[in-house]
């Protein structure tokens, strides 16, 4: 997708969402948040929403998402103390991958911050071979996958 494309997100094209409260740990030199925390950002809202939507628990799940690509586009800084709203939605579902999107936004503005996020190729967790997504797992993301417009 268009970087200016993912600069016209707005809160609205989320559908779940989760609250962090940025760390004094999380600034950098610079003053602010370092670019490597928003990818524990995305990893958090989307394994969040993976065991309280679709009953992954990672360390004895059947299937476990393993991340192979990521990507941020990154708009305006942000920092502590700020808290950040983080939205998430499945931007694509395969038969055994899922393709998230995170957006990024400080609390009471509407337009994102930033916007990112990665795919999961789903393995057996003892085998580490794909495979193909459980029923529960698939409905809990299509929860999250925006409706096609007609």
């Amino acid at each position: 997708m268009a970087v200016e494309d993912l600069r016209m997100r707005r809160r609205t094209d989320y559908l779940y969402f989760l609250e962090y409260r940025t760390r004094w740990s999380d600034n950098d030199q610079y003053a602010h948040m370092n670019n490597s925390i928003y990818y524990h950002l995305f990893d958090s809202i989307i394994n969040a929403f993976l065991a309280e939507h679709c009953g992954v628990e990672p360390s004895s799940a059947p299937l476990i998402g393993l991340v192979v690509k990521s990507q941020c586009q990154f708009f305006r800084p942000v920092g502590f103390p700020q808290v950040l709203d983080l939205g998430m939605q499945v931007k694509h579902l395969g038969r055994s991958s899922v393709e998230y999107e995170v957006g990024v936004f400080e609390q009471g503005k509407d337009e994102p911050a930033a916007v990112g996020g990665y795919t999961h190729v789903f393995v057996d967790s003892k085998s580490r071979k794909s495979t193909a997504l459980s029923a529960d797992l698939r409905g809990g993301l299509e929860s999250v996958r925006p409706k096609s417009k007609l």
